[in-house]
Formats: structure tokens, sequence, C-alpha cells
């Protein structure tokens, strides 16, 4: 069974259009490959992915060598939101932008519910 695009790209708008506060999302490879994505209009698609991956790699090198074992999330705190990187399945992470009104915790359960329909999709 393949990746199913269109079932990513499904889950991605219904959870930005879904989710309080998070203004976008996308599913990247580590080598820096959007393979879907619902972000806000004007933001580079393919900049996105590359910083994602750059973040994964760098994150995975730092969770190494501080003896932390495999990086299940990357989060990334901003003046004027947030940018949440969370391990997918071996060959995607799952990026969210949320505003800095977003309440922490529900995202974070809204993340994980996600999460329960594009693994699946993912194949």
């Amino acid at each position: 069974m393949g990746i199913d695009i269109k079932k990513i790209t499904t889950v991605l708008d219904e959870f930005v259009t879904g989710t309080n506060d998070v203004q976008g999302a996308s599913i990247v490879t580590p080598d820096g490959l959007a393979l879907a994505s619902s972000l806000p209009s004007g933001m580079d698609e393919e900049r996105v992915a590359a910083m994602s991956a750059a973040m994964l790699s760098l994150g995975e090198r730092i969770g190494k060598e501080l003896a932390r074992g495999t990086i299940a999330q990357i989060y990334v705190e901003g003046e004027t939101g947030y940018g949440v990187l969370t391990s997918c399945t071996d060959d995607a992470v799952f990026l969210v932008l949320a505003s800095k009104a977003v309440k922490q915790g529900l995202l974070m359960l809204e993340i994980k519910r996600a999460l329960g329909e594009l693994i699946p999709a993912m194949g």
C-alpha cells in the first residue's frame, strides 16, 4: 500500500480549519520535500519543507549528542507563534504552525489525533 496523498491533504486541511489558532500544517520528508501541505497563502512550501528538514536533522544530532534518544518532537516558540515538528513515520514529519494564542495542551492533543489519521495514510 502506497502513500495516500489525497487522504493526507484532506486530514491536513481539516486539521488547519478545525483546530483553533492553527495556521498551517505540512507533511515533510527528512530530505526536505513536502508530501502535502495546508499552509498560509504566501508561505513557500519548498522553503518550509527545507527548513523543517534542517530542524529535524539538527534536533536528531542534539538528541544523540545529549543522550536523549530518538527525537519525538521539536518545538520552536517565536514572538508571534509556534512551530511544532512531530515524528510521523520514519519517512516523514508533521509540521504544525500555530499562533501565540493557541492552548498548547489542546494543540498537542489535536496533533496526536491527526497523527492517528496521517500515519495509516502514509502506508
